[in-house]
């Protein structure tokens, strides 16, 4: 099995600190610039699982400056450079305490709450009589507050106002460009014969103006269905073929874990780990339209030290 990065512990110049998501680890150099290394790690139900994917960092990380690069004419973002296949290194913002959630179908978590008898999230009043996987008439945003420790909660838009979570100016502002990128990914999916189910967007704040910052489009962030099928498979009420990480909670929640306490993380065997590998591959090349070029894996800690040293003395 290919080489992972499940961990890094680098010293960069000018290093102030460094933050371990449950992806992505992230260094802030000298309170200016932020150098997101996107591991092999892999979460679900909010919970790292106990081993790394092959070429997960690559992927997830390529496919961000695909669509970052792809909608930078819609909203200002903060990359500046992609050192490493692994890396990007971009402006350090202040990120807003909420992460929008814009869904186009009914299908996930949205379903299962639905389902258990829910006809409002996050103060999105829902339709009786609709069908898992069944197309919203318009997109609707569901935001969740941003935990950094535990779990998200789902959140109105009156209650971050209300809260003053974030400013109502600077919300609808957000709303505006959520709704803009989802749009346009749906787009740029339906011209590669997929459809963009739905996503998370993060956004931050840098001399004032409203960044896009954080991964975009890749599938830890969004579910998509393929196009072809879609229809006839919802009129049987049959699963969608999909590629996102749907399909790895689902085989979690199959063997009983959905990271409640007491539960068990089932076996991921160097197979299951490869399978899972070669599902986002086939996303990364299916959305992009480009072929995959794993990238050396010779020692991967010093590959990207040197890159992203590099990339910082040159900034």
């Amino acid at each position: 099995m290919a080489t992972t990065l499940t961990h890094t512990d680098f010293d960069f110049a000018g290093q102030e600190s460094v933050y371990h998501g449950k992806v992505r680890d992230v260094y802030n150099i000298l309170d200016k610039y932020m150098v997101m290394v996107a591991t092999d790690r892999i979460s679900a139900f909010d919970v790292i699982l106990p081993e790394g994917i092959p070429y997960k960092g690559q992927v997830l990380n390529q496919i961000a400056e695909f669509f970052l690069d792809a909608t930078s004419d819609i909203v200002p973002n903060w990359k500046i450079a992609v050192p490493d296949p692994m890396v990007t290194v971009g402006i350090k913002c202040e990120p807003l305490k909420i992460e929008m959630i814009v869904r186009g179908y009914l299908t996930g978590s949205a379903w299962r709450e639905y389902k258990a008898g829910a006809r409002e999230i996050c103060g999105v009043p829902l339709p009786d009589g609709m069908r898992e996987n069944e197309r919203f008439p318009h997109p609707i945003l569901t935001p969740t507050t941003k935990a950094d420790e535990g779990h998200d909660e789902n959140i109105s838009r009156e209650e971050i106002i209300a809260r003053g979570i974030v400013a109502e100016d600077i919300y609808k502002q957000v709303e505006r460009y959520a709704l803009a990128l989802f749009e346009r990914g749906q787009q740029m999916a339906a011209d590669r014969g997929l459809i963009l189910v739905d996503t998370k967007y993060e956004f931050g704040l840098h001399d004032g103006k409203v960044i896009l910052i954080d991964e975009i489009h890749t599938p830890d962030s969004s579910r998509y269905f393929y196009a072809d099928g879609y229809e006839e498979r919802f009129e049987k009420g049959e699963e969608q073929r999909q590629l996102s990480k749907e399909f790895v909670r689902q085989w979690l929640i199959a063997h009983d874990f959905m990271g409640k306490p007491g539960q068990t993380v089932p076996e991921m065997t160097p197979e299951y780990c490869e399978e899972v590998s070669r599902r986002y591959i086939e996303l990364y090349e299916h959305i992009t339209g480009r072929k995959f070029i794993p990238a050396e894996e010779y020692d991967l800690p010093l590959r990207i030290f040197r890159n992203v040293s590099d990339c910082l003395a040159n900034l």
